[in-house]
């Protein structure tokens, strides 16, 4: 089994001290009980009660609809009624929801308090947790409101894995997908030779997947912590992803991969990817058991969400394209261009 690692980052000014295959039991050495809120995802509660039986918690009700005004509005009366100051810290035990959730209610309750993170899903251990991106939906259009502020401490325990459904580990292979699409060649092959291995959850596998990953979006985040530049290409599939997440209501990863699948196809037309690297990227989604197309979407719809992407500057939306496996590019499109090679694309 890999061993643990201990290690700071600063981004922005701001140190993050990472705990990596470590026993969340670790969080006790970290945090004093008496000044520290849990903020639990519910499926975290149920299946491992213990979480709640010597820590103050909140539990959030699982799923993407808790990144709401309304969740964000409830957590803030609870933490007035449990007379919580400045001197407490907020730990977000759960996925991405949770996460993304006590990150932003620490960023703006009296002004900023201490907080970190238990991430148990893959999905959050490599990416969704990592890099301080906190913040909430509104409607149809995925964290349109939010901050970037980096947390205390991450502390990543694997053993949370093994509760895990399959689509929560394709949520996680997705994101790792993306970070060899962009960034990674190596890991690319990587994942082609141990799609069997990673699937099973063997946990050396895994290991070296969730520390691969970590170390480039930390790379990353380091270098452009307010995405101005690299930290772009991090949204690899997104920018359609998470309208398809939105609108079909499935589960980040499947929609992210579709996202990917259409701009890998886009990336022939616009970014100089060949043929054999696109159809190698379908093939990849595909063993890990994920789509690359999704004959029911309405893309008028998917239209109506990219029009307010963050991404967006007037007439021209900034696209993640590959050139090649590994290296990717930011592309400038014309909306209306990019209206029709999305037409044709899917």
């Amino acid at each position: 089994m890999a061993k643990p690692r201990l290690f700071q980052r600063t981004i922005d000014g701001q140190t993050t001290t990472y705990y990596v295959n470590h026993s969340r039991n670790q969080l006790r050495n970290l945090v004093p009980a008496d000044r520290t809120i849990l903020l639990v995802d519910e499926e975290v509660a149920r299946l491992y009660p213990d979480m709640l039986a010597s820590w103050p918690a909140i539990t959030v009700p699982s799923g993407e609809s808790s990144k709401s005004w309304d969740t964000l509005h409830w957590l803030i009366e609870q933490l007035i009624h449990m007379e919580v100051d400045r001197s407490y810290t907020l730990v977000g035990v759960g996925g991405g929801v949770v996460t993304d959730l006590t990150g932003f209610l620490a960023s703006i309750y009296m002004r900023g308090i201490a907080f970190g993170f238990l991430p148990t899903t893959l999905l959050a251990q490599v990416d969704a947790s990592i890099g301080g991106k906190n913040g909430i939906d509104v409607g149809p259009y995925k964290n349109l409101i939010g901050t970037i502020r980096q947390p205390a401490f991450i502390l990543i325990d694997l053993d949370w894995l093994h509760t895990l459904p399959l689509a929560e580990w394709q949520n996680g292979f997705a994101e790792i997908i993306k970070y060899a699409c962009i960034l990674d060649e190596e890991l690319f092959v990587y994942l082609e030779q141990h799609a069997q291995e990673a699937l099973r959850g063997e946990m050396e596998v895994v290991a070296h997947l969730v520390d691969v990953s970590l170390q480039h979006k930390l790379h990353v985040v380091q270098a452009d912590p307010r995405e101005k530049g690299m930290r772009r290409w991090l949204n690899f599939g997104h920018t359609l992803g998470h309208a398809i997440e939105k609108l079909l209501n499935i589960s980040h990863g499947r929609a992210i991969s579709i996202g990917m699948a259409v701009a890998s196809r886009l990336s022939g037309q616009l970014a100089g990817l060949n043929a054999a690297d696109a159809n190698r990227i379908l093939r990849l989604l595909e063993a890990y058991g994920l789509p690359t197309n999704s004959p029911s979407l309405d893309w008028d719809l998917v239209w109506d969400c990219l029009l307010h992407d963050k991404k967006r500057e007037k007439d021209v939306l900034h696209l993640v394209l590959l050139e090649a496996i590994g290296k990717a590019q930011m592309k400038p499109i014309a909306m209306d261009e990019l209206k029709s090679l999305l037409m044709a694309a899917h």
